[in-house]
């Protein structure tokens, strides 16, 4: 895990690591998709607006998904 990336919640879903607060929906694609390029996805610190900070019912707003590998990191989703 990049230092860079980490934040209070770490996970290994069938060999990928989850770090923070990542979305149901990124991790579905993640394992839908099964990059070989990626060892994982994060999303650092504790954003506001994310899953389990954000309130009930209200949308996911101004943080970024990264997802990381062995060679370095690039963004999987903005929202």
């Amino acid at each position: 895990m990049p230092q860079q990336l980490q934040s209070c919640h770490s996970a290994v879903i069938d060999g990928y690591l989850i770090e923070g607060h990542v979305p149901e929906s990124d991790i579905a694609r993640l394992l839908k998709e099964r990059p070989a390029d990626i060892s994982g996805l994060a999303t650092p610190g504790m954003p506001q607006h994310s899953p389990g900070m954000a309130k009930p019912g209200a949308e996911y707003k101004d943080f970024k998904v990264i997802s990381f590998s062995k060679n370095g990191l690039g963004l999987y989703q903005e929202y």
